[in-house]
């Protein structure tokens, strides 16, 4: 029985090394996403004191109330209304989810902010200048642009791969039409609808006010000089300002959290892991005692012992971790999962569409960790084996 012993070892390690693989993807996936996020020329202006955009509330603001020298520097400027809305699900089947709470994205030019976001449309067009369009004979419905991983997700929930334009969807208390898509691979705006800033501050009560001005420099030292003179600057609308990639790296620490925890829980399983070969292998000293006693009279020495049963101990968990590291390749990696991504600071955060990324570096671990298990779980057995007596063993 002790081969059967020896495949439930190694699919143990199998189940340990693929789950942490698991986890490892999903915090590259997040690293990645937010490094493609902001923009080095970009600044994002927030109400004094706001630590994420959802709690930020501006007035309506002209770029020629900023002073001369601070003017030269703007390229671009969009001004954002940011919510979080709720999404009916159409048809729900019964035990179902009913709602989604997803993001909705109000601007004031939406080509201007495309162009300060770099999001490119994958199908359809931009929202008219009246964002309304006439649907059926007697009925309106409101229009948006969808990103692409929401698009993805809601399309289930219509019985399709991905919603396209001219669908309807509920948001809020409106009917939404969609008659854009964005191009996959929009960073964090893949993750959020868009539609015109009037629409978001009448159906949601941000009438005449905003959540964040966007701001396109010259480039990232210019973006830096700015968000110093903004700081400087003396203004009754106590505004606050960062470069939007120092922004979105505040979301960096939920990914460095996830990440210790995802070693925590694999240490843990690790440790069963140990058990279990330690297990095995002791079970494989008890069958061969005898073998052991005649390879020490016929010359070997102790250590060679202790190294083949070390090699043995190692074989197992390296071909179980390794199975562990290609299913989890072959099952997660490009594979899309929806997260909530804090942005740190006194609360805020983003539900967005990830893909999960099982690079070179995750693979590496996996296999690190498969060698630790195997060195650690396969030594005291391989001493105890080592430190048999030829004579006794033979009995």
């Amino acid at each position: 029985n002790r081969w059967k012993t020896t495949i439930v070892t190694a699919l143990a390690f199998t189940l340990v090394i693929g789950l942490l693989t698991f986890m490892l993807s999903f915090v590259k996936g997040v690293d990645r996403l937010i490094e493609s996020s902001g923009n080095p020329g970009n600044i994002i202006v927030l109400s004094d004191g706001a630590t994420d955009e959802a709690f930020s509330n501006l007035p309506n603001f002209n770029v020629k109330e900023l002073p001369g020298d601070l003017q030269k520097e703007v390229v671009l400027f969009v001004k954002e209304v940011y919510v979080v809305v709720m999404y009916m699900v159409p048809d729900p089947p019964p035990g179902a989810r009913a709602r989604r709470f997803v993001q909705l994205r109000g601007l004031d030019d939406m080509q201007v902010a495309a162009e300060i976001h770099g999001v490119q449309l994958g199908k359809g067009d931009w929202p008219s200048p009246s964002g309304v369009r006439k649907i059926g004979e007697n009925d309106t419905a409101l229009e948006v642009v969808l990103g692409h991983g929401v698009a993805r997700a809601f399309g289930s929930d219509h019985g399709k791969d991905i919603l396209e334009p001219g669908d309807t969807l509920i948001l809020g208390p409106r009917k939404w039409v969609v008659v854009g898509v964005m191009a996959e691979g929009s960073a964090s705006f893949s993750s959020e609808i868009w539609t015109r800033d009037l629409h978001v501050q009448a159906n949601f009560g941000r009438e005449n006010s905003y959540c964040s001005y966007v701001v396109r420099t010259a480039g990232p030292e210019k973006a830096k000089l700015s968000v110093q003179e903004l700081k400087n600057f003396k203004s009754e609308r106590n505004l606050q300002a960062f470069t939007e990639q120092d922004y979105y790296a505040k979301m960096t620490d939920t990914s460095k959290q996830f990440s210790v925890a995802s070693y925590v829980v694999a240490v843990i399983m690790a440790v069963g892991g140990m058990l279990g070969i330690m297990n095995t292998m002791y079970a494989a000293i008890s069958q061969r005692s005898k073998d052991i006693g005649v390879l020490r009279l016929m010359g070997f020495r102790r250590m060679q012992i202790l190294m083949s049963f070390q090699f043995e101990s190692l074989i197992i968990a390296i071909l179980g971790g390794t199975l562990g590291c290609i299913l989890a390749y072959l099952v997660f990696d490009g594979h899309t999962v929806t997260s909530i991504i804090s942005s740190g600071g006194g609360g805020g955060g983003k539900t967005v569409v990830l893909r999960l990324t099982v690079d070179f570096q995750v693979l590496l671990s996996g296999i690190i960790f498969t060698l630790v298990m195997g060195n650690v779980g396969g030594a005291i057995p391989a001493i105890s084996a080592m430190r048999l007596r030829p004579l006794e063993s033979l009995k």
